[in-house]
């Protein structure tokens, strides 16, 4: 059977040439790029051009740029790095809507002496200039807006907001992992003093990811024990992931019609849905949003069971962000839209990707009328089968 994946926002597909340049480097490169003699320099050369190739499609200076594993480490680095740089000013302002490795290391250092103030969004998602500087205090030392919702894909007013940071001295830290690789990234137009990016959500290999530090700005590092990476980050650096992670990043830049290309699918898919089953609604429609997400809310529906039928003929979706997939509550993200419990949890998440094609959204809006049709339908036959009346996609009841 064929597999059609529209879970993009989890991860995405790495391209060809992003494996082949992985391969070639773990071929090719096995010295170190700390060692001085020729291996060390050929393993060294090919990082800081890779590092260039990154930080150009940031628009930002080599130096401004150091390798992590990922997004959740980046986003880790910057808020802890900045938030006790001086206690005088440990005061730390997220959005209600960012990702968890941005909340939960929020709560950590609430927990560790600092104080915390959350931003709510509005009903689009979207979180307002104005609402973030009134959060803000004398104490304030760094704010965190990301660029893009993972689960809406509702973009955020950053250049506003670091605008206002600026006046007052915050670090602006923006996680735009969604964002890098579907919409355009300039660094230094948004105004952040800081930009988290993951090489998964681009089409490289998993494993890497980096941070934008705009040039002037120190921070205590995460990872300590070595020089690498300008002291930012100790351990040996991975030469054949950023060889990848380059790669994807030039195959992105490369692909000039691929944003429109996305938004037109993602247009064609959300017609579709709509005009077959009226009782949807797409989440986050009236904001700006990232060109390959579409958030729908099935009314009366269990999203988890639609999500299993669609798996049973080979389509792959989502119920919200993969990093809470596991857990039984529902999104954070939609219960701060306003959304009541029941329909957080009647809530899909389509994702596209660069190597999305129109077939594939056909396959997807001839099976979803079927698998929603079918759930509503075993829901009610189930509803007192179990404890919890939840139908898995086979007609039986968890």
């Amino acid at each position: 059977m064929r597999r059609v994946y529209l879970d993009n926002n989890a991860s995405a597909p790495t391209f060809p040439a992003a494996i082949e340049a992985t391969a070639s480097a773990m071929r090719e490169l096995f010295g170190n790029a700390s060692s001085v003699h020729e291996e060390g320099r050929r393993a060294r050369r090919v990082l800081e051009e890779s590092r260039e190739s990154i930080s150009s499609f940031l628009r930002a200076e080599a130096r401004e740029l150091f390798f992590t594993s990922g997004g959740s480490e980046s986003n880790n680095t910057a808020l802890r790095g900045v938030a006790f740089r001086t206690r005088e000013r440990c005061h730390v302002v997220v959005s209600a809507i960012e990702h968890p490795s941005v909340l939960a290391t929020a709560e950590s250092l609430r927990s560790e002496g600092c104080e915390v103030s959350v931003v709510p969004c509005d009903a689009s998602g979207r979180v307002e200039p104005s609402a973030v500087e009134a959060a803000m205090t004398a104490r304030t030392g760094i704010v965190a807006v990301m660029l893009a919702n993972n689960e809406t894909g509702v973009i955020q007013p950053v250049a506003e907001i670091a605008e206002i940071c600026r006046r007052r001295g915050v670090h602006l830290h923006c996680d735009a992992a969604q964002a890098a690789g579907r919409i355009p990234v300039d660094a230094g137009a948004l105004g952040v003093d800081s930009l988290a990016i993951s090489g998964h959500k681009m089409h490289a290999p998993k494993g890497i990811g980096a941070l934008f530090l705009r040039r002037g700005i120190e921070l205590a590092p995460l990872v300590t024990g070595g020089a690498q990476e300008r002291r930012r980050r100790a351990g040996t650096e991975s030469v054949p992931l950023a060889a990848g992670f380059a790669a994807a990043v030039e195959a992105i830049v490369a692909d000039e019609r691929g944003e429109a290309r996305m938004r037109g699918l993602r247009d064609e898919l959300e017609r579709a849905i709509l005009s077959a089953l009226p009782a949807a609604r797409v989440l986050g429609a009236s904001a700006p949003r990232l060109p390959n997400t579409s958030s729908i809310c099935l009314s009366g529906h269990d999203a988890e069971g639609v999500v299993i039928g669609l798996d049973l003929v080979g389509i792959a979706i989502s119920t919200g962000s993969a990093c809470s997939s596991g857990r039984i509550a529902p999104s954070h993200v939609l219960l701060g839209m306003g959304l009541s419990e029941e329909d957080a949890r009647s809530s899909i998440r389509i994702s596209l990707g660069r190597m999305t094609t129109l077939e594939d959204i056909r396959m997807l809006v001839d099976a979803i009328g079927v698998v929603v049709s079918r759930n509503r339908r075993e829901t009610a036959g189930e509803a007192g089968a179990g404890a919890t009346g939840f139908v898995d996609g086979r007609g039986r009841a968890e």
